[in-house]
């Protein structure tokens, strides 16, 4: 193991509760041991999730967040006896591994529940509204501080909490952390007073503007987290551990603004005067450690850190509040395993928070300590799998029923919580199966074929293995791509897996008899009808290094021009972004925290952007474009990028040996891509 990571492998205590070591891994929604929305159980794909991350060197474990109101049926969390005896059934087991657990119980969302155009149908229809309340109360489950907007819809408006429903909560906190204690959980974590969900609504001063003893002075805003820790305590014990999740400073400018790394603003929510007091304040009330970050739903990059956020985005304000408590202290968001390290060996820290990372490979905490980073699968940080709760103009959560069911899924590994789904079965007839081309798809096919027991062998046109994924992983702050890149390389290396460059296939005669998976990509869409198309210069030509003036014209706003556009800012250059639709990155799958970050980003630094605008007309110097009222507009430029999206370019068609992966079959996303070529080698 590198020496710079040692005191991440150190012992530490939260109350009497001894930790192996300083790894936590912090909650995810779908972690879940009770199940997530669906009726509590014992949720066995959650708890493999969580055992095996504790069979790799993980001192505390966190798994997701669970309502003590469930938004599914309206259940209690502690009346299901039975889940909590096959919890303790399984607890001996994952102590055997060395790992602690906290289970994190959450009091819900407020106003930051995320409101589909289903859930708007449910609560705009009064019949419909009654009807539905018996499955899921939406009145009950957005309800918050103070009337407020929901974060996601504006048909959906949360109403004000009684004072029994809060007290409600507060014995249900209770009765469910004993139920927990008595199953032989360690501790548990309180969420939160963080990234503005429920409680934190509460402490919020722009959300909460209560007049009872719930509203107003900050010891009013916070009774409610306090009343739950003193309410566990009572019935738990002063030594039964409570953490709480707990954002530092809110980053936030009002409802669904947020505040950038670096911007100037005036703080709406929590700012660092008043969460030094709160956190000591919170301390004394009970709770035994603070896991921290930055953040609420309306500035939600920073407690959900995309690509386009700085490492180690919160570690800076967590080391400050640090000063102010005598508890243990955690960070988490994008955190550097080095930089972490040199923080708990300096006092500043105490714990060093991950999630995602286990999402996309489960023993990278091993990897680290075998001294091999360059075997541990990265996470992009791309929100595709495990989070994509998406929102532009005009719509709620544009996400699949299917997605908001299963969270915690993973882009590059398609077996996380879905093994039932997703698994290695070795054949029991091994084939020779020819791959034609080396992109992320025909990689993921080969090493699948390749565990299953087959022999894949991968031709490739060019010179390099990576396909499309070279230009997508171009930009300057794309690193963790490049990481993606270099580790489907390694593996074809590692499992001997044949692979010919520079040799293009052009007819499948030659391969008669085998298996032929075809994964050649997509091509580009040009946009000939518009006079001057030819001096565009197309999106993967520009990420491959054809060269741009200072002034440059990106005619398509999705996700790849709008993160084009953002590079060329950061290069010094002047982009200009042209797009049809009324907002930018209007498409499904890209979550809140990454589009919100780019849009803000954009505004902020004073982008141009011409929504709902199309292009008539490309000339030398300049653009001609024309708005939805008919008005054209010359826009001067050096160059053009197009980034009018892709279209499936198959070598052929499927046939009965002949199968179809990645963008030549359908173009999508990267997790498209993988999820598909994974299941295609799984049914050859």
């Amino acid at each position: 193991m590198d020496k710079k990571l040692e005191p991440l492998f150190t012992p530490w205590k939260i109350g009497n509760c001894e930790i192996k070591n300083r790894i936590v891994m912090t909650s995810m929604g779908g972690t879940d041991l009770f199940g997530w929305m669906e009726k509590n159980h014992f949720d066995k794909e959650g708890a493999n999730f969580i055992m095996e991350a504790a069979q790799n060197n993980v001192g505390l474990i966190l798994p997701g967040c669970q309502p003590v109101y469930n938004p599914m049926f309206g259940q209690w969390l502690y009346k299901n006896d039975k889940m909590y005896r096959d919890l303790a059934r399984w607890m001996p087991a994952f102590h055997k591994t060395g790992a602690k657990l906290f289970v994190q119980l959450t009091a819900g969302f407020g106003r930051s529940f995320t409101i589909s155009k289903m859930m708007e149908m449910l609560y705009t229809n009064k019949a419909l509204r009654v009807l539905s309340k018996p499955v899921m109360d939406l009145d009950k489950i957005t309800a918050s501080a103070s009337p407020s907007p929901n974060r996601w819809s504006d048909k959906v408006p949360s109403r004000e909490m009684t004072k029994e429903e809060i007290h409600e909560f507060v014995i249900a906190f209770a009765k469910t952390a004993k139920k927990l204690k008595e199953a032989g959980v360690d501790g548990v974590e309180i969420h939160a007073v963080h990234e503005g969900y429920l409680l934190d609504q509460f402490t919020l001063k722009y959300v909460n503007r209560r007049t009872d003893e719930y509203g107003g002075s900050m010891e009013n805003r916070y009774r409610f987290a306090v009343q739950i820790v003193k309410a566990i305590k009572k019935v738990c014990g002063k030594d039964f551990p409570v953490s709480l999740r707990y954002s530092v400073i809110s980053k936030t400018k009002g409802f669904r603004q947020g505040a950038l790394p670096g911007e100037a603003y005036t703080e709406a929510g929590r700012d660092m005067a008043e969460s030094e007091k709160a956190a000591r304040y919170l301390q004394d009330a009970g709770y035994d450690m603070l896991n921290c970050d930055n953040g609420t739903y309306d500035a939600w990059y920073w407690a959900h850190p995309p690509i386009y956020m700085p490492e180690n985005c919160n570690l800076e304000d967590v080391e400050h509040i640090k000063q102010f408590v005598d508890i243990p202290v955690v960070c988490a968001g994008r955190l550097n395993p080095e930089t972490a390290a040199a923080s708990i060996a300096a006092g500043r820290l105490d714990g060093a928070g991950f999630a995602r990372p286990f999402l996309a490979d489960r023993a990278w905490v091993t990897k680290l300590m075998e001294d091999r980073p360059e075997d541990i699968r990265p996470c992009i940080l791309c929100h595709n799998g495990c989070f994509n709760m998406c929102h532009y103009k005009g719509v709620p959560n544009d996400q699949d029923l299917l997605d908001s069911l299963h969270l915690a899924r993973c882009a590059v590994n398609a077996e996380t919580m879905q093994t039932g789904k997703h698994y290695i079965k070795k054949t029991g007839s091994p084939r020779k199966v020819a791959v034609i081309g080396g992109g992320i798809g025909g990689m993921e096919t080969a090493r699948v074929l390749k565990l299953r027991g087959h022999e894949p062998v991968i031709y490739e046109k060019s010179g390099e293995l990576g396909g499309t994924f070279i230009a997508a992983s171009a930009e300057s702050y794309k690193g963790k791509l490049r990481d993606l890149l270099a580790w489907y390389r390694r593996q074809m290396e590692q499992l001997g897996i044949e692979v010919h460059l520079n040799t293009e296939i052009r007819d499948l005669s030659r391969f008669q008899g085998q298996e032929i998976v075809v994964a050649t990509g997509a091509a580009p869409r040009f946009l000939k009808q518009v006079p001057g198309y030819e001096r565009m210069i197309e999106a993967c030509q520009y990420l491959t290094g054809t060269p741009v003036g200072e002034k440059v014209a990106v005619v398509g706003g999705g996700l790849t021009g709008c993160e084009i556009a953002y590079e060329l800012a950061l290069q010094g250059k002047q982009p200009v972004i042209v797009e049809m639709k009324d907002d930018l990155i209007s498409q499904k799958g890209v979550c809140l925290a990454n589009s919100s970050y780019l849009r803000e980003w954009f505004a902020l630094h004073e982008v141009p952007v011409y929504l709902e605008t199309t292009l008539k007309e490309v000339k030398e110097g300049s653009i001609v474009c024309r708005d939805k009222t008919g008005k054209e507009t010359e826009i001067p430029c050096d160059s053009v990028i197009s980034s009018a999206g892709y279209i499936p370019a198959p070598l052929t068609k499927p046939g009965r040996h002949i199968h179809l992966v990645g963008d030549c079959r359908q173009v999508g996303n990267l997790r498209s891509v993988i999820w598909r070529a994974y299941e295609t080698a799984m049914a050859i």
